[in-house]
Formats: C-alpha cells, sequence, structure tokens
C-alpha cells in the first residue's frame, strides 16, 4: 500500500470514527438524562474511548500527508503511547459493559443495589488508569523501546516486539477469555429462563402473565456476542501476527501489520457506535430524534418553514437498565 493510500485510508477511518461516536455519545447523554440508569455510563464511556482513538490517530494522518518531519524518539513514543492508550480504553470498556450485561441478567432483582453511581465511577476511573499503565508502559519501562531509523512514527518503530508480547499475554488474551466466559453464562441463564417459561406454559400457569424477559436477555445476549465477535475479528489477526513478527522477524513483515493488520483493529472503534445504535432502540430513538431536532432547525434558519407548528417529539419508553432492546 503506498503511503499517500494509506495516509488517505487513515483519515476517512479518523474522520468516521470521531463522527459516529460522536453522534453516539450525544445520544447516550440525552438518554442518560432521561433515566437513572448507571449502566449507560459504561456505553458512553466506550464512545469516548473510541472518539479518543481517533483523534490520537490524527497526528499519524498527518505524518502520513505532509512533507517528512524528523521527530524526536520521546515525541513519538509519547504520541504512540496515547494511541495505545486510547485503544486499551476501548478494549477494556467493552469488557465492563459485557460484565454490567452479565450482572444485569444474572442479578437483575439486585442489579440497582449493585450498580451505583459510585461503583460505576470507581470502574470508570480504574479502567483509565489501567488504560495509560499499558499505553504508557515503554514510557516507565525503557527496554520496551526502540530507536527508530524511520521519518514517521510508527507503533514497531518505537516500541520493542516485547512490549506487543506482554501486553497481549495480560491485556488481550484475559479481556477474550473473559468475553467468552460471560458470553457462554449468559447463554446458559437465558436457556435456563426459557426452558422455566416453557415448564410454566405447558402446566397451564402461564395464561395473562406479564411477557418473559428471556426474549430480552436473548437479545442483551446478542448484543454482546456481536460485539465480542466484532472485536475479536478485529483485534486478533493484528496480536496474532504482531506474535509471530516477535518470534520471528523474517516470517512476517511489521509492514503488513502496520498497514492492514493494525487499520482493521482500528476499525473496531468505528464498528462500535454502529452496532449499538443499530441494536439498541433507545439509542436509535434518540437519534432519530436528534436528526429531526437539527432538521428543524435548519429550515427554520433558512425560512422554510416560519411559523410552522411544531409537532413535538414523542416521548421514549422508560429505558431498562436490565436489558438491550432490539
Amino acid at each position: 500500500m503506498a503511503i499517500s493510500a494509506f495516509g488517505l485510508i487513515l483519515a476517512v477511518l479518523a474522520s468516521l470514527i470521531i463522527t459516529t461516536n460522536a453522534l453516539v455519545a450525544i445520544a447516550l447523554l440525552r438518554l442518560i438524562q432521561k433515566s437513572s440508569c448507571n449502566g449507560l455510563y459504561f456505553v458512553l464511556n466506550l464512545a469516548v474511548a473510541d472518539s479518543m482513538v481517533g483523534f490520537t490517530i490524527v497526528g499519524l494522518v498527518m505524518d502520513e500527508l505532509s512533507q517528512p518531519f524528523y521527530h524526536t524518539q520521546t515525541f513519538c513514543v509519547l504520541r504512540m503511547a496515547f494511541v495505545t492508550s486510547s485503544s486499551a480504553a476501548s478494549i477494556l470498556s467493552l469488557t465492563l459493559i459485557a460484565c454490567d450485561r452479565h450482572l444485569a441478567i444474572r442479578q437483575p432483582f439486585h442489579y440497582f443495589q449493585l450498580v451505583t453511581g459510585l461503583r460505576v465511577g470507581v470502574r470508570l476511573v480504574g479502567l483509565w488508569l489501567l488504560a495509560a499503565i499499558i499505553g504508557f508502559l515503554p514510557v516507565l519501562a525503557p527496554s520496551f523501546q526502540q530507536t527508530s531509523t524511520e521519518d514517521k512514527c510508527t507503533f514497531f518503530g518505537v516500541f520493542h516486539p516485547s512490549y506487543m508480547l506482554a501486553i497481549f499475554c495480560v491485556g488481550f488474551f484475559p479481556a477474550l477469555f473473559l468475553f467468552v466466559y460471560l458470553y457462554c453464562d449468559m447463554l446458559k441463564i437465558a436457556a435456563m429462563h426459557v426452558q422455566h417459561i416453557r415448564e410454566v406454559e405447558h402446566a397451564g400457569l402461564g395464561r395473562g402473565c406479564p411477557p418473559s424477559h428471556a426474549t430480552s436477555d436473548m437479545k442483551a445476549m446478542r448484543t454482546v456476542a456481536v460485539l465480542t465477535g466484532c472485536f475479536t475479528l478485529s483485534w486478533l489477526p493484528f496480536f496474532i501476527a504482531s506474535i509471530v513478527q516477535t518470534m520471528c522477524p523474517e516470517c512476517f513483515p511489521y509492514k503488513v501489520i502496520e498497514n492492514y493488520l493494525w487499520l482493521l483493529g482500528l476499525g473496531n472503534s468505528f464498528l462500535n457506535p454502529l452496532l449499538y445504535s443499530y441494536w439498541q432502540k433507545d439509542v436509535r430513538l434518540q437519534l432519530s430524534q436528534l436528526a429531526a431536532s437539527v432538521k428543524r432547525r435548519v429550515l427554520l434558519h433558512l425560512g422554510n418553514s416560519p411559523g410552522f407548528p411544531s409537532r413535538g417529539t414523542k416521548s421514549l419508553p422508560t429505558v431498562s437498565c436490565l436489558r438491550l432492546q432490539d
């Protein structure tokens, strides 16, 4: 891939990441104002982390599209540390969301007592501290650095391959295994709910009863499963290729990893807001209301509809913290 083409693709990807996550973040803020669901802060944090991923790679875009600029080693390390920290925060946010959904399905009656504002705040602070440690580990441990011989800042140009091995074993693998465990456990819980409902209906005791939560559980589990699958498909090739390159530098050219597989991993920050806006009904409604509000303001500003009576907006249903609506 030519450098100019790579820079153009990176610029488009950064713009899409920032725009989509900003829209979803605005919708989530409006949603949080209308509900008392503290679990939504985890989803909002994911949008913020993904937005930061877009902002941090803007500097790399400028490097690719501008004339060669000779950076210092410290500057390159700090720049790539911010990129890595933002990506780590995005991955950790997905983990917190999965844990939150798992808790809501496993203990629905105690969810509001367990997920308080203080506990959510502590978890988010801990998340960003851990992400900062992961990203700035080469700054704290110079042994993870290596001198770059290139004009532009690159991941493998400033970070030692052993650093990739460390974050793969300490960060990526545990997160992936946790995703799989939570998904399997939610699948087991949902299957038990379905079996219980069938037993009640078979006994003739289900008439007149409200709809069960089994369908909602399946929707929540489906959302987590899709997010987990996209996360795995996006980042797993990059990490595996990086490990292979660490063990055998001649077996896998790092240019392929940085120009192709790394872009695939960054694409996860673009997919996350699209998935949430598609799978969550409340987010879709907020985005549609936001678009309608912007459209009315534009029409009023242009004078196309002076004095036109406002139709108002349809009120949103009560947001449920215990399930992700379709």
